[in-house]
């Protein structure tokens, strides 16, 4: 058996447009002729030039948010509830069993960005890629915002999901889903507009909203997902176990398996 990984994780990088200005992390890279003394604290009367080089260890100290770099929001982000009323779990909740299942991928990078994904867009697509939802399938949306990552206009691009279209995959068992956008949701800036148009408040967040409805987890800012077929593949995506948070980072892979060498 031979086993080929696409790695879909973006890394954590700091001074890049990944995140709105609040949330951006930030890293401060400590390098092995910084650390000497760090060292040196830990055992009396060692001196520098003991160190090999003069140099301690490398170190980086982070500041960072659950929802920098690519992650797995838990039902608790969401809301404070799901299924109909139920405690939201949080990140160190979530059901492993979730987390390691067979990929799927839909394909909507022809999509405006700020269009929001309907049912119908969802069942169009399953058709044209001839696959038939089975539950604990773990479903990505490619849309035109993987490509931008790291880019001015990132944040803007890429379609949404709406609740309608969420809710079509949970219905049939899906309690994974993934983009590569920032938000599963359609870009804040786009759904501002059309709730200044509108006033409907329904609109905003609707496909997080969702998980009111039934439970589930999402990824957000995955990347590669123009490299996966449709199907054919298991996707790995177990979030760090924090204790009450909202969500967790990942390093999802998805993961093929053949009889021989391609």
């Amino acid at each position: 058996m031979v086993r080929r990984i696409i790695d879909l994780s973006v890394p954590l990088e700091a001074d890049i447009p990944s995140d709105p200005p609040v949330m951006l992390p930030k890293i401060q890279y400590l390098d092995h002729s910084m650390t000497a003394q760090q060292v040196m604290d830990f055992f009396p009367g060692l001196k520098k030039e003991d160190l090999p080089g003069g140099e301690g260890w490398a170190i980086e100290m982070l500041q960072i948010a659950t929802h920098n770099g690519t992650h797995l929001d838990a039902p608790y982000h969401f809301h404070s509830t799901m299924n109909n009323g139920e405690r939201a779990i949080t990140i160190d909740e979530v059901p492993l069993e979730w987390c390691f299942c067979p990929g799927v991928k839909l394909d909507f990078r022809h999509m405006e960005d700020g269009y929001v994904a309907t049912a119908n867009d969802v069942e169009a697509e399953l058709k044209r890629i001839g696959h038939e939802l089975r539950p604990l399938d773990i479903v990505v949306v490619n849309t035109s915002a993987g490509a931008a990552y790291g880019q001015p206009d990132y944040l803007a691009k890429g379609c949404g999901m709406g609740r309608e279209a969420t809710l079509y995959l949970l219905e049939r068992g899906v309690r994974v889903t993934g983009t590569d956008a920032w938000s599963w949701d359609a870009p804040f800036v786009h759904t501002a507009r059309e709730y200044g148009r509108t006033g409907d408040a329904s609109i905003i967040w609707e496909g997080h909203r969702a998980g009111m409805v039934q439970g589930y987890c999402h990824m957000e800012k995955l990347t590669n997902l123009e490299q996966l077929p449709a199907t054919g593949y298991e996707i790995s995506c177990f979030p760090y176990k924090i204790k009450r948070a909202s969500a967790g980072f990942i390093r999802a892979v998805a993961i093929f398996e053949t009889d021989k060498e391609d």
